[in-house]
């Protein structure tokens, strides 16, 4: 039979493989969707960025990613310490992203964008980038009221990186893929969000309620901004928003 503290350091070895995972697979995936236009965007012919306020956003992004991979670093290695005070020091970081984030969606909503998917309005999309925002901001302040709660607090911020993913996966360039259009790059991060929920029951022997909570709704949020995105009311409400910009 497998004693409690056996049992505690299996569990312990799962959660470091599941994290140290998506540590890789997170900043990996930014990079190829992002390199043609953004990071290595000089090595291709890429449309110029628009505004020094797409720079900010981007430098922003970028660096949410590297800290989360960093987080999951220094939990592996056991400085906890360190990653509580590197955590309260993100709450900065967090809110430069949707201060600076939300007139980002809002001017590609106004003015259009070359990333935008063609064959959709501008003003009608802008609906997935804010939604991105929202469930980031809910993620992120349920994982810091979570924060003494290891358990809950790290698959929240699991969370926040899946909810990253689609603008990445989107740009993808990879034809099959993009032709897929949300089925993939909804699509897949949904199923990683359930692949992730259900090895972590199986593990476990129990399904965390947060993360279940969480990852309903981050499937919830992707269906909702598709059957939104050509309403009457979505289109009386982003016109009304593009008026900000």
């Amino acid at each position: 039979m497998q004693t409690r503290a056996g049992t505690a350091s299996s569990r312990g070895v799962f959660d470091r493989r599941l994290f140290a995972t998506a540590a890789i697979l997170f900043p990996l995936i930014v990079l190829v969707g992002f390199a043609r236009t953004y990071y290595l965007r000089g090595l291709f012919t890429a449309p110029q960025i628009a505004t020094p306020l797409v720079h900010v956003h981007g430098l922003l992004m970028t660096t949410w990613v590297l800290l989360f991979v960093a987080q999951v670093r220094l939990i592996a290695v056991r400085r906890v310490a360190v990653h509580r005070r590197v955590g309260y020091a993100s709450l900065v970081l967090a809110a430069a992203i949707i201060v600076i984030g939300i007139p980002t969606a809002l001017r590609m909503g106004k003015y259009g964008a070359a990333s935008a998917p063609p064959g959709i309005p501008s003003q009608l999309f802008m609906i997935v980038p804010l939604m991105d925002l929202l469930m980031f901001a809910g993620f992120y302040g349920a994982a810091i009221w979570y924060r003494r709660q290891p358990a809950e607090h790290k698959r929240l911020m699991l969370l926040t990186a899946i909810n990253f993913l689609p603008p990445a996966l989107a740009r993808v360039p990879v034809p099959a893929l993009q032709g897929l259009g949300p089925a993939w790059f909804f699509g897949g991060p949904a199923l990683l969000a359930l692949m992730a929920l259900v090895l972590d029951a199986r593990r476990y022997g129990h399904v965390n309620r947060v993360f279940l909570g969480g990852t309903v709704l981050l499937i919830a949020a992707m269906v909702a901004r598709l059957a939104l995105m050509n309403t009457v009311a979505w289109q009386r409400l982003s016109a009304w928003l593009i008026t900000f910009v």
